[in-house]
């Protein structure tokens, strides 16, 4: 079967969702949607989308894509959802951060909750070739059993701290959180949509036991020299017998005998493919609905509750522990916490 893919929203990181098609069987391209429109003939022209509109109503009408590729800004993202919801498309692939604050949370739990329309986050370092490899030798009990989960980046949470924290969720088996523990300082709004502490550190305990620390932001770790900043995400994940961490650019694992196996990889070659297996995912989801993506929109949230828990925690100087249901105005209470309001 070939879906029909449309693309809403033609800036830079579009791209990323576009090229991907060179390694994909099951869809093609079909539409691209933006409102400005010297940007849209640009986007349409360099992928070879001769069906471009400004304006999504008439898109979803003439085209009825199967799946959505939503590249839009963050604070957009509960009306554009619920509008291709409400349309009837049967997947849409967000671009992350899922939300902005707690207020926008509650509204996709309940779009969650009520859409038939299948929505996952476009959180692509989860099909990585080897984030893949190493989530398999992880299960098979390579390591023996996870005890410690250490991530970070040093961009700040909104940023880059979701892709490492979904990372986290990955190796964690999905786990349900028992207490978020936060420390957060500093306040910035990146390009006015991506609203972070400048700096954030959370404690995570699972219920089946397992710990998890994430840090994202100033003074988050650095292994490569005279990369950008968004260079340094990572994951070190720590067994009984054993452990691996994975990087941007390199890995590395220890082996039976005590020693240390280590390696490089080129990380753009790597995300196009990651990209693409994100995008497989919803078509072997389209096509069975007991196989839902990994980076659904459910888990997502879930991931989304840690990061507001660990603002709750920081206004509060205290433990907070889950179920949780954060107020909605957290954010502006955060806000004035760190005195940026």
């Amino acid at each position: 079967m070939s879906y029909k893919c449309a693309f809403l929203g033609c800036g830079p990181r579009s791209n990323g969702h576009a090229g991907a098609y060179s390694h994909i069987t099951r869809g093609v391209k079909v539409a691209c949607c933006d409102l400005d429109e010297e940007r849209l003939n640009e986007y349409g022209e360099k992928w070879g989308i001769d069906s471009c509109y400004t304006d999504l109503d008439e898109m979803l009408e003439k085209e009825k894509p199967d799946v959505v590729h939503m590249v839009t800004r963050p604070n957009l993202r509960v009306g554009l959802m619920t509008k291709l919801a409400d349309a009837g498309v049967p997947g849409v692939i967000v671009e992350k951060p899922i939300c902005v604050g707690a207020d926008d949370y509650k509204g996709l739990r309940r779009l969650e909750q009520s859409a038939k329309t299948k929505f996952a986050v476009n959180h692509q370092l989860r099909h990585h070739p080897k984030v893949v490899a190493f989530l398999e030798d992880v299960e098979e009990g390579q390591i023996g059993q996870v005890r410690f989960l250490d991530a970070s980046a040093v961009l700040p949470m909104s940023g880059q701290g979701v892709h490492v924290l979904d990372l986290m969720f990955a190796f964690a088996g999905y786990a349900e959180v028992e207490t978020v523990f936060g420390a957060s300082s500093g306040y910035d709004d990146i390009d006015g949509t991506h609203p972070s502490p400048n700096t954030a550190e959370t404690l995570i305990t699972f219920r089946n036991g397992m710990r998890g620390a994430l840090q994202a932001g100033e003074g988050a770790p650095v292994f490569v020299k005279d990369v950008p900043n968004w260079g340094h995400k990572r994951i070190a994940v720590y067994g009984t017998h054993g452990f691996i961490h994975w990087r941007m650019f390199g890995w590395e694992r220890s082996l039976p005998g005590g020693t240390v196996e280590a390696g490089e990889y080129e990380y753009g070659e790597d995300d196009v493919l990651g990209q693409a297996g994100l995008t497989n995912a919803m078509f072997d989801w389209l096509e069975d609905d007991s196989n839902p993506s990994p980076t659904n929109l459910k888990t997502s949230l879930d991931e989304w509750l840690v990061i507001l828990a660990g603002y709750m925690s920081t206004v509060e100087a205290r433990p907070v522990d889950f179920p949780f249901d954060p107020p909605d105005d957290l954010l502006d209470q955060f806000k004035a916490f760190v005195g940026a309001e």
